[in-house]
């Protein structure tokens, strides 16, 4: 059973991993994922993209798809529940993804971020990720 100050402090790690990737820190970001994390997605049902095994690789994913962007993001991540099974620690959030560019703000797409977290010197971080975004974008 997680205690309410973990919940806490695992909700964080997911709201600054999103905050960091919005505000481009590229450290705050790395900070945040355990050294062999993996992380992987799916668009709208369709092939699996990924795994990108290792913080190193993960990280370069993120920067390749900040390379891309001219628009400012706001990842939202809500509705986070949590289970526990032999001590692995799984996390699923609502993903609701905005963008803002010339000054409009959309929806760029909505999903489930499934992550599974560990505790790395006294500090949650992500372990795994996977994205299941409802649409492409």
């Amino acid at each position: 059973m997680l205690s309410a100050d973990d919940k806490i402090a695992i909700a964080e790690l997911l709201a600054r991993a999103s905050y960091a990737y919005d505000q481009r820190d590229l450290e705050l970001l790395e900070s945040g994922f355990c050294e062999d994390a993996v992380v992987s997605l799916c668009i709208a049902g369709g092939d699996l993209v990924g795994p990108f095994e290792g913080r190193d690789n993960v990280m370069q994913l993120y920067r390749d798809a900040m390379a891309s962007q001219n628009d400012v993001r706001r990842h939202v991540v809500s509705n986070s529940f949590f289970s526990v099974s032999d001590d692995v620690v799984e996390v699923t959030s609502n993903l609701t993804l905005f963008a803002t560019e010339e000054g409009k703000t959309k929806l760029l797409s909505a999903g489930l971020y499934r992550d599974t977290v560990r505790q790395v010197d006294n500090q949650w971080r992500i372990a795994t990720r996977h994205v299941d975004l409802d649409s492409a974008y």
